[in-house]
Protein backbone atom coordinates (compact mmCIF):
# COMPACT_ATOMS: atom_id res chain seq x y z
CA UNK A 1 0.00 0.00 0.00
CA UNK A 2 3.03 2.54 -0.33
CA UNK A 3 1.50 3.76 -3.64
CA UNK A 4 -1.76 4.48 -1.88
CA UNK A 5 0.30 6.33 1.18
CA UNK A 6 2.19 8.35 -1.84
CA UNK A 7 -0.63 9.58 -3.21
CA UNK A 8 -2.64 10.47 -0.32
CA UNK A 9 0.33 13.07 0.43
CA UNK A 10 0.84 14.54 -2.28
CA UNK A 11 -3.43 15.01 -2.67
CA UNK A 12 -2.79 16.60 1.05
CA UNK A 13 -6.31 15.70 1.96
CA UNK A 14 -8.00 18.29 -0.45
CA UNK A 15 -8.91 16.28 -3.09
CA UNK A 16 -12.17 13.95 -1.62
CA UNK A 17 -15.70 14.31 -0.37
CA UNK A 18 -15.84 13.76 3.56
CA UNK A 19 -19.44 11.37 4.08
CA UNK A 20 -19.05 10.49 0.84
CA UNK A 21 -21.76 7.72 1.40
CA UNK A 22 -24.44 10.08 2.42
CA UNK A 23 -24.38 11.52 -0.96
CA UNK A 24 -24.43 7.93 -2.79
CA UNK A 25 -26.86 6.94 -0.25
CA UNK A 26 -29.33 9.90 -0.83
CA UNK A 27 -29.01 10.14 -4.20
CA UNK A 28 -30.46 6.31 -4.72
CA UNK A 29 -33.18 7.34 -2.37
CA UNK A 30 -34.44 10.55 -4.38
CA UNK A 31 -33.89 8.42 -7.84
CA UNK A 32 -36.00 5.90 -6.38
CA UNK A 33 -38.42 8.44 -5.10
CA UNK A 34 -38.37 9.50 -8.58
CA UNK A 35 -39.35 6.31 -9.91
CA UNK A 36 -41.70 6.00 -7.79
CA UNK A 37 -43.90 9.28 -8.49
CA UNK A 38 -42.59 9.07 -12.57
CA UNK A 39 -42.12 5.72 -14.07
CA UNK A 40 -40.93 7.37 -17.32
CA UNK A 41 -38.09 8.20 -15.66
CA UNK A 42 -36.67 4.61 -14.89
CA UNK A 43 -33.80 3.41 -17.26
CA UNK A 44 -32.76 6.86 -17.56
CA UNK A 45 -29.71 6.87 -15.41
CA UNK A 46 -28.31 3.24 -16.29
CA UNK A 47 -24.84 3.14 -18.39
CA UNK A 48 -25.50 2.52 -21.40
CA UNK A 49 -22.90 3.61 -24.30
CA UNK A 50 -25.54 3.72 -27.03
CA UNK A 51 -27.07 6.44 -24.73
CA UNK A 52 -24.38 8.60 -24.02
CA UNK A 53 -23.52 8.88 -27.59
CA UNK A 54 -27.06 10.57 -27.66
CA UNK A 55 -25.89 12.79 -25.71
CA UNK A 56 -26.79 11.95 -22.35
CA UNK A 57 -23.57 11.50 -20.86
CA UNK A 58 -25.11 12.59 -17.48
CA UNK A 59 -25.19 8.56 -17.02
CA UNK A 60 -21.25 8.65 -16.42
CA UNK A 61 -22.22 9.82 -12.95
CA UNK A 62 -25.98 9.01 -12.19
CA UNK A 63 -25.51 5.28 -12.63
CA UNK A 64 -23.87 5.11 -9.08
CA UNK A 65 -27.28 6.35 -7.73
CA UNK A 66 -29.58 3.75 -9.49
CA UNK A 67 -31.52 1.99 -6.88
CA UNK A 68 -30.98 -1.71 -6.28
CA UNK A 69 -34.68 -2.59 -6.06
CA UNK A 70 -38.21 -0.76 -6.85
CA UNK A 71 -39.22 -2.54 -3.12
CA UNK A 72 -39.53 -0.14 -0.59
CA UNK A 73 -38.78 -2.57 2.05
CA UNK A 74 -35.93 -4.09 0.36
CA UNK A 75 -34.28 -0.52 -0.77
CA UNK A 76 -34.61 0.98 2.95
CA UNK A 77 -32.96 -2.07 4.08
CA UNK A 78 -30.60 -1.84 1.39
CA UNK A 79 -29.47 1.15 1.80
CA UNK A 80 -29.02 1.39 5.25
CA UNK A 81 -26.54 -1.49 4.97
CA UNK A 82 -24.49 0.42 2.41
CA UNK A 83 -24.43 3.67 4.47
CA UNK A 84 -23.25 1.21 7.43
CA UNK A 85 -20.40 -0.29 5.25
CA UNK A 86 -19.99 2.67 3.39
CA UNK A 87 -19.63 4.87 6.59
CA UNK A 88 -17.02 2.14 8.52
CA UNK A 89 -15.16 1.93 5.44
CA UNK A 90 -14.22 5.45 5.33
CA UNK A 91 -13.72 5.43 9.48
CA UNK A 92 -11.58 2.97 8.79
CA UNK A 93 -9.40 4.41 6.25
CA UNK A 94 -10.16 8.00 6.20
CA UNK A 95 -11.70 9.62 3.84
CA UNK A 96 -9.49 9.96 0.95
CA UNK A 97 -8.73 6.68 0.80
CA UNK A 98 -12.63 5.64 0.78
CA UNK A 99 -13.13 7.99 -2.10
CA UNK A 100 -10.35 7.17 -3.95
CA UNK A 101 -11.41 3.45 -3.59
CA UNK A 102 -15.10 4.16 -4.67
CA UNK A 103 -14.11 6.21 -7.85
CA UNK A 104 -11.53 3.53 -8.69
CA UNK A 105 -14.65 1.56 -8.81
CA UNK A 106 -16.37 3.71 -10.50
CA UNK A 107 -14.12 4.04 -13.50
CA UNK A 108 -13.98 0.17 -13.75
CA UNK A 109 -17.50 -0.22 -14.21
CA UNK A 110 -17.28 2.90 -16.86
CA UNK A 111 -14.48 0.98 -19.43
CA UNK A 112 -16.53 -2.26 -18.47
CA UNK A 113 -19.19 -0.06 -20.50
CA UNK A 114 -16.81 0.98 -22.91
CA UNK A 115 -16.37 -2.73 -23.95
CA UNK A 116 -19.47 -4.09 -23.39
CA UNK A 117 -21.70 -1.40 -23.78
CA UNK A 118 -23.81 -1.19 -20.71
CA UNK A 119 -22.53 -1.87 -17.03
CA UNK A 120 -24.86 -0.70 -13.45
CA UNK A 121 -23.63 -0.28 -10.14
CA UNK A 122 -24.29 -3.55 -8.64
CA UNK A 123 -20.54 -4.62 -9.16
CA UNK A 124 -19.70 -1.67 -7.81
CA UNK A 125 -21.26 -1.57 -4.47
CA UNK A 126 -20.39 -5.28 -3.85
CA UNK A 127 -16.80 -4.15 -3.54
CA UNK A 128 -17.78 -2.02 -0.52
CA UNK A 129 -19.43 -5.23 0.86
CA UNK A 130 -16.24 -7.43 0.35
CA UNK A 131 -13.85 -4.63 1.69
CA UNK A 132 -16.35 -4.45 4.96
CA UNK A 133 -15.90 -8.31 5.02
CA UNK A 134 -12.34 -8.37 4.69
CA UNK A 135 -11.36 -5.98 7.59
CA UNK A 136 -14.55 -6.96 10.08
CA UNK A 137 -15.18 -10.89 8.79
CA UNK A 138 -16.52 -11.60 12.56
CA UNK A 139 -19.08 -8.28 12.47
CA UNK A 140 -22.54 -10.27 12.75
CA UNK A 141 -25.30 -9.47 11.25
CA UNK A 142 -29.12 -10.62 11.16
CA UNK A 143 -30.17 -11.98 8.08
CA UNK A 144 -34.21 -11.66 7.63
CA UNK A 145 -33.92 -10.29 10.79
CA UNK A 146 -33.50 -13.02 12.87
CA UNK A 147 -30.76 -15.15 11.34
CA UNK A 148 -27.05 -14.32 12.89
CA UNK A 149 -24.58 -14.36 10.63
CA UNK A 150 -21.29 -13.27 10.39
CA UNK A 151 -19.62 -11.49 7.21
CA UNK A 152 -17.08 -13.81 6.02
CA UNK A 153 -20.29 -16.46 5.99
CA UNK A 154 -21.93 -13.88 3.70
CA UNK A 155 -18.55 -12.80 1.50
CA UNK A 156 -17.74 -16.58 0.99
CA UNK A 157 -21.46 -16.85 -0.05
CA UNK A 158 -21.39 -13.82 -2.63
CA UNK A 159 -18.09 -14.97 -3.82
CA UNK A 160 -18.98 -18.23 -4.99
CA UNK A 161 -22.10 -16.38 -6.49
CA UNK A 162 -20.00 -14.17 -8.64
CA UNK A 163 -17.33 -17.07 -9.39
CA UNK A 164 -20.50 -19.02 -11.07
CA UNK A 165 -21.77 -15.95 -12.47
CA UNK A 166 -17.85 -15.34 -14.63
CA UNK A 167 -18.02 -18.99 -15.55
CA UNK A 168 -20.93 -19.53 -16.76
CA UNK A 169 -21.87 -15.56 -18.10
CA UNK A 170 -20.62 -13.74 -21.60
CA UNK A 171 -17.81 -11.62 -21.96
CA UNK A 172 -19.87 -8.57 -20.62
CA UNK A 173 -20.57 -10.10 -17.46
CA UNK A 174 -16.60 -11.36 -16.83
CA UNK A 175 -15.69 -7.81 -17.77
CA UNK A 176 -18.20 -6.06 -15.61
CA UNK A 177 -17.62 -8.69 -12.64
CA UNK A 178 -13.37 -7.61 -13.45
CA UNK A 179 -13.15 -3.90 -13.88
CA UNK A 180 -15.55 -3.39 -11.18
CA UNK A 181 -13.90 -5.20 -8.23
CA UNK A 182 -10.07 -3.63 -9.38
CA UNK A 183 -10.59 -1.66 -6.78
CA UNK A 184 -10.53 -5.06 -4.45
CA UNK A 185 -7.95 -6.19 -5.98
CA UNK A 186 -5.89 -3.14 -5.89
CA UNK A 187 -6.40 -2.29 -2.17
CA UNK A 188 -6.28 -5.60 -0.16
CA UNK A 189 -4.19 -7.64 -3.06
CA UNK A 190 -3.55 -11.35 -2.34
CA UNK A 191 -4.77 -10.94 1.53
CA UNK A 192 -8.22 -10.81 0.47
CA UNK A 193 -7.50 -14.34 -1.29
CA UNK A 194 -5.66 -15.71 0.95
CA UNK A 195 -8.59 -14.91 4.19
CA UNK A 196 -11.05 -16.25 1.38
CA UNK A 197 -9.60 -19.18 0.69
CA UNK A 198 -8.35 -19.85 4.68
CA UNK A 199 -12.23 -19.34 5.56
CA UNK A 200 -13.14 -21.48 2.89
CA UNK A 201 -11.29 -24.37 4.20
CA UNK A 202 -12.44 -23.79 7.57
CA UNK A 203 -15.88 -24.96 6.36
CA UNK A 204 -14.90 -27.35 3.99
CA UNK A 205 -13.49 -29.11 7.30
CA UNK A 206 -16.13 -28.10 9.26
CA UNK A 207 -18.43 -30.18 7.15
CA UNK A 208 -16.08 -32.86 6.48
CA UNK A 209 -15.84 -33.38 10.73
CA UNK A 210 -19.44 -33.81 10.73
CA UNK A 211 -19.80 -36.04 8.17
CA UNK A 212 -17.79 -38.10 9.75
CA UNK A 213 -19.24 -37.60 13.31
CA UNK A 214 -22.69 -38.70 11.55
CA UNK A 215 -20.78 -41.89 10.76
Amino acid sequence: MKWLSRLELRARQKFYITNLMYYIVGGMAVVFLLNLIMPSTRGMFGLSMDAIRRGEVWRLITFIFAPPSSSLLFIIITLYFYYLIGNTLESQWGSFRFNLYYLLGIIGAIIAAIITGRADNTYLNMSLFFAFAALYPNFQMLLFFFIPIKMKWLALFNLAFYVYEFIVGGWPTKLAIIFSLLNLILFFGKDTFIMLRSEAMTLKRRIQFRSQYRR
